[in-house]
């Protein structure tokens, strides 16, 4: 940081101060990285919560009578979509582990990247369970033509509301 500015650390030591006040924060790389540590795990927990429940729902439906009665493709999505839950929630899970396996190393920094990375996965991950299982309701509750495209349209509105604002808001806002 321009100016030799100084932080005042518990126990009266003085560090300088390694934030970028362009970005609106004066933090220490070691700070910056606890915050964005925090930030990832509020957000990992809603994703969590979500595909955990859908999963779990998912896990019961081989157990009833109406599983007999449905198509070879039906069976086929639901394995798929069986599949893809499990792997978005191993994926949502894998961040919390990823930080109780490094912690104390003194690698947050590179932990927090990785976990983020993981929680991206995990969500295209969850993105894919969520059409395949919707896919899967429709085709059975309605066997009508338009499902595809129903379904179509509710991952166009995923991947806007998921993926595509976002981007265009931190291209369009970001400090260059």
């Amino acid at each position: 940081m321009e100016g030799g500015e100084h932080r005042l650390q518990p126990g009266g030591h003085v560090t300088e101060a390694r934030g970028d006040r362009s970005r609106g924060r004066d933090e220490t790389e070691d700070e910056r990285a606890d915050r964005r540590w925090s930030e990832l795990i509020q957000e990992v927990r809603v994703a969590q919560t979500g595909v955990q429940i859908l999963f779990g729902f998912l896990l019961t439906v081989v157990f009833t009578p109406r599983y007999e009665d449905l198509a070879q493709t039906e069976r086929t999505i639901y394995i798929v979509t069986v599949v893809l839950g499990a792997a978005a929630t191993g994926a949502l899970i894998g961040p919390v582990s990823f930080h109780r396996i490094v912690a104390g190393r003194r690698i947050k920094p590179a932990a927090v990247r990785w976990a983020a990375r993981l929680t991206v996965v995990g969500l295209v991950l969850l993105l894919a369970t969520m059409t395949s299982a919707l896919l899967l309701i429709l085709r059975v509750a309605t066997h009508d033509e338009f499902v595809p495209w129903l379904v179509g349209c509710v991952l166009l509105w995923y991947l806007l509301c998921w993926f595509v604002l976002p981007a265009w808001i931190r291209r369009r806002d970001a400090d260059d």
